[in-house]
């Protein structure tokens, strides 16, 4: 058997790939916040939140309503989209121009406000989400028996994160997008509706979160508090990218998972800080991220 730095070569792979699934989630909830900043200038810490809730409502749909995974794999985002959108124009719209403190102090509000009310309906402990009949099984890879659900959700993530990454940078929708944001008078002087477009934009960062959180609940427990400890790491991803980078949000956090996969390995005791560490690193190195415009 072959060995890498005393480990068995098969469970350095089977971690790297177990790693990957973490950096999908990754990937997919940093997206969604470079999305929200990069276009909305918005620091959005509401968005753990909006994760868990796209995975309670997958639960309360099984529950209380029969509705199985792959409807509400489409139907919680759209819920979630169309909540944050409300929000966006009845409250967060009033902050645009201030200080990005002002946002931030809304949104971790909003988060008390959903994780309490889902506690006090739910409780804090975690329920069971059933893994949908398709999906079921494992690959047999050889040195690893991989469940097929963590590889549909390494294919979701990077799918939907490369189309995102292509209707923003390679599109005249995204091109619209960035206008509305680099200056906002000008395009709307050519009869974009700026407002419109921004909130669209919100609505579709946070349904990035609710799809993340749908694809959780199968692997984690659904609970109030599943994202309160995973927003810390995605925050620590998005800077590390590049706060507004679409590419650098997608690439680092996929990365990272499989660094923090790593560490599992070689020195478990690390791999809680090692995104923090790198984080540290980083901005001392380049303040704006790995892929981050120099201001």
């Amino acid at each position: 058997m072959t060995f890498v730095f005393g480990v068995p070569l098969p469970a350095l792979i089977a971690q790297l790939l177990l790693g990957l699934v973490n950096g999908s989630f990754y990937a997919l909830l940093s997206l969604g916040l470079a999305v929200i900043f990069g276009l909305l200038n918005v620091i959005n810490f509401a968005h753990g939140a909006l994760y868990m809730m796209g995975a309670m409502l997958a639960w309360i749909g099984l529950q209380f309503f029969g509705l199985g995974y792959w409807p509400m794999l489409l139907l919680a985002p759209i819920l979630v989209g169309v909540a944050g959108m409300a929000f966006e124009r009845l409250l967060l719209c009033r902050l645009y121009g201030l200080d990005h403190l002002y946002g931030l102090l809304l949104t971790f509000g909003l988060t008390l406000l959903v994780e309490g009310v889902f506690r006090s309906f739910y409780g804090a402990s975690g329920q069971p989400y059933p893994v949908p009949d398709l999906l079921r099984g494992s690959a047999d890879l050889g040195f690893l028996v991989l469940p097929i659900y963590r590889i549909w959700v390494v294919a979701v993530s990077l799918a939907v994160c490369a189309a995102t990454w292509y209707v923003i940078e390679r599109t005249p929708l995204g091109a619209r997008l960035r206008a509305c944001t680099e200056n906002a008078p000008l395009t709307k002087a050519f009869g974009v509706n700026v407002p419109r477009m921004i909130t669209l934009t919100y609505g579709f960062g946070v349904a990035l979160a609710a799809l993340a959180g749908v694809l959780a609940a199968p692997i984690l427990q659904v609970q109030p508090l599943m994202g309160s400890n995973l927003i810390i790491v995605v925050f620590a991803v998005v800077v590390i990218g590049g706060m507004g980078s679409i590419a650098g949000s997608i690439v680092t956090g996929l990365v990272l998972g499989v660094i923090e996969g790593l560490t599992k390995v070689f020195y478990p005791v690390a791999s809680s800080t090692v995104v923090f560490v790198i984080m540290a690193i980083v901005l001392l190195v380049r303040p704006s991220g790995l892929f981050g415009r120099e201001q």
